[in-house]
């Protein structure tokens, strides 16, 4: 255990002592979000994220400890364990150490070297791979093992036997193996060749190389893809002849032998056909495990951005979800999202109702003060943007709209969650109620949907759909603690993620939400069924009672430091009435003046709970999303057709790859910024210079109408 906290303190650039305290607090039971907010003393301030890679390390070293000690058992079930064997064990620092070191013991289906040792051949075997024999005739050594019964016919039968068991014996060798990956990895290339000859989206890879230790994480999805489309023929070319020639270097007698000429066979056939193979599957396998956990890196930071995204408080918000046929689904929602009136349109083709359409929309309008429209982005938004844009030019109130993204609409629509919050709406009413809702609180709203259905990822149904989902919940559940829960309010899908919350209990908060009307302070949770002890004390400082009796039940100040924070008002000269008309801003100076450490200290807390609390009682109820620029609105519409190369616009980032990133517009067709036009300097990452739902300033390079294609660069402009 010792060493596992040494390499995870080493691994992460910090002290042994906060892995120590961080690993005892999650084998207590406590969760993430409540170890970053309310432990900081303890952890020595590590933040979520460190928190997380904290955890995921651990776990991997949990798992590579506990695979160690099985193989150990194992081997030594077979009495074949040795100190050597031992020690390479206990050396081991990957999985795949293990295995190679495993590789020799694990029950085989049958082989060709299985089937040479049931004939007998496996002593035949030893002598030849010993080489001690400088003089004599191999054939004469070999006819001794010709044996009818066993199928062995002939001297040549017995030596080729011998080599097949020889040639596994070479694979298995765990420091052979790794040396050859080594190489493999160093000097290898991925070759890639068309497998048809139709146009796809994996044209480029038609007649492609990279080496193995270059290649960008997003192409070897992209080549994995394609392959298993069955557009590519994919191969990894090895440098053979110099791993073959260090096998024989290795393997060979430096004293010359008899046996030369089929150990040096055996060297080939144990390379060609095993290890070449194998390594082969290993390396793709991992440099797709590497593509894998960037991508999901990428994903995760797009969604952090995009559920972050500010709300749009206090309006009147009307969700307008485009069709043709079957016309346009609009639904009204108010400042708090709560649906006033849903109705249908049909100002597009073929019905083309528009002077119909628009008299209902100005009506709605008007009726319900919609300050607001939010237009899906999915098939024929072009049309209804236009639509909308020509009835808000006709009003004498100003009005504007905003283009929302859908992805993911149709999915929460449909699912389980939306026929229970909805059961009186049809399927495509809940998407418009979805899409007015999101542009008011997209957190709150897009927790109801799979992160993978956002529209914001990179391959994300290429890969590991476990490690994805739990990377992507955390992520989710990050956001979710950091902004706070509105007790009162927040849906089961919502409540669900704040730490120390399962979907059953989520679902109990409600039912007693109704039952008992609002929540008047967070101690009432612990008459929630299935919320005791425990599972309070890691969700009661993320959720938030506005209109609570006491005003610290709408502050992320946890139920424990109450007593402090009622003492740090008495010494400062304050009480809670100053909190709640927001008269603190000053608290911080006047704590500094008194001494930070001193007060700290008599009112039995750190110095970093000191200054949440600080921070809590100088803007109560804070939303961190508040601080961040808001949507951009529009009031006209543009077309592809009316881009030039030069113009400049201002757009918002949907989505960040590993290769730019695509901006919104307003055209119906995201730009794509490659990652040498995001700015005057070298960028290696993209993640450096934007994130989604940043607010940035693009120019128009180039415009492909027929191909839909917008080149975009921000040199020069942010």
């Amino acid at each position: 255990m010792a060493d596992m906290l040494s390499i995870i303190a080493q691994e992460l650039s910090i002290k042994k002592s906060q892995v120590e305290n961080t690993v005892k607090l999650i084998d207590e039971g406590n969760t993430i979000p409540f170890i970053a907010r309310y432990r900081k003393e303890v952890t020595g301030g590590l933040d979520d994220q460190v928190l997380r890679e904290l955890y995921d390390r651990l776990v991997y070293l949990r798992n590579l400890e506990s695979r160690r000690e099985e193989v150990r058992r194992l081997i030594e079930a077979q009495e074949k364990l040795t100190d050597e064997i031992s020690k390479s064990l206990d050396e081991a620092t990957t999985l795949q150490e293990i295995e190679d070191i495993y590789r020799p013991f694990r029950p085989k289906r049958r082989t060709r070297a299985s089937i040479a040792r049931e004939k007998g051949l496996e002593p035949l075997a030893a002598i030849i791979y010993a080489q001690k024999l400088i003089k004599g005739d191999v054939m004469e050594l070999a006819a001794q093992y010709i044996d009818a019964e066993k199928g062995v016919n002939s001297a040549e039968e017995a030596i080729s036997g011998a080599m097949d068991i020889i040639a596994e014996t070479i694979s298995d060798n765990a420091e052979y193996r790794r040396k050859i990956r080594e190489m493999t990895f160093k000097d290898g290339i991925i070759k890639t060749s068309a497998k048809k000859e139709e146009d796809s989206p994996y044209r480029m890879y038609y007649d492609f190389q990279e080496p193995v230790s270059k290649i960008a994480p997003h192409r070897v999805l992209a080549i994995n893809r394609g392959e298993r489309e069955e557009f590519l023929s994919v191969k990894l070319e090895a440098p053979e002849q110099r791993i073959i020639d260090w096998l024989n270097n290795k393997t060979l007698s430096k004293t010359g032998s008899i046996f030369k000429e089929i150990i040096e066979k055996a060297v080939e056939d144990a390379y060609t056909r095993l290890i070449a193979p194998s390594i082969e599957n290993e390396i793709r396998g991992s440099l797709t495990e590497a593509a894998s956990e960037k991508a999901i890196k990428v994903f995760s930071e797009n969604l952090r951005k995009l559920l972050l995204q500010p709300p749009v408080r206090g309006k009147v918000v009307l969700g307008i979800d485009p069709a043709y046929r079957t016309g346009c689904k609009l639904a009204v929602v108010d400042e708090t999202g709560k649906v006033l009136y849903t109705g249908v349109i049909y100002p597009t083709p073929p019905q083309n109702k528009v002077e119909e359409a628009a008299k209902v929309l100005k009506d709605v309008i008007y009726k319900f003060g919609v300050d607001i429209i939010a237009i899906g982005n999915g098939t024929a938004s072009r049309e209804t943007e236009i639509f909308t844009s020509g009835v808000i030019k006709t009003l004498d109130k100003k009005v504007q709209y905003m283009v929302v993204s859908e992805a993911g609409a149709s999915v929460y629509s449909a699912s389980k969650i939306g026929a229970q919050e909805f059961p009186q709406f049809d399927v495509s009413l809940r998407s418009a109620v979805s899409i007015a809702r999101r542009l008011q609180d997209p957190l709150a709203e897009l927790v109801k949907i799979d992160p993978k259905a956002i529209g914001i990822g990179q391959y994300q149904h290429d890969m590991n759909q476990k490690r994805l989902d739990e990377a992507l919940a955390g992520v989710v559940e990050s956001c979710v603690n950091s902004v706070g829960v509105d007790l009162n309010t927040a849906s089961p899908s919502l409540l669900s993620y704040v730490a120390g919350i399962n979907s059953a209990v989520a679902n109990n908060i409600v039912e007693y939400r109704e039952i008992n009307g609002p929540f008047k302070s967070r101690k009432e949770l612990l008459k929630v069924k299935k919320l005791g002890e425990k599972a309070f004390q890691q969700c009661a400082g993320f959720l938030r009672i506005p209109g609570a009796e006491n005003i610290l039940d709408n502050t992320s100040v946890h139920p424990e430091s109450y007593e402090a924070c009622l003492k740090l008002l008495e010494i400062t000269g304050h009480t809670l009435s100053d909190v709640e008309e927001k008269r603190l801003d000053g608290l911080k100076d006047e704590i500094e003046k008194l001494g930070a450490e001193k007060v700290a200290q008599a009112i039995g807390v750190g110095i970093p709970t000191l200054n949440d609390i600080i921070n809590e009682l100088s803007k109560p109820g804070r939303d961190p999303r508040d601080e961040l620029p808001p949507p951009l609105m529009s009031e006209d519409v543009l077309d592809i057709s009316d881009l030039k190369p030069g113009m400049v616009l201002n757009g918002t980032v949907r989505n960040v790859v590993d290769f730019g990133a695509f901006v919104d517009i307003g055209v119906h067709q995201d730009g794509l910024v490659h990652i040498s036009e995001l700015c005057d300097r070298f960028v290696k990452n993209p993640m450096e210079v934007v994130s989604v739902g940043d607010i940035v300033k693009v120019r128009v390079l180039e415009v492909d109408e027929k191909r839909k294609r917008i080149s975009l660069s921000m040199k020069g402009l942010n």
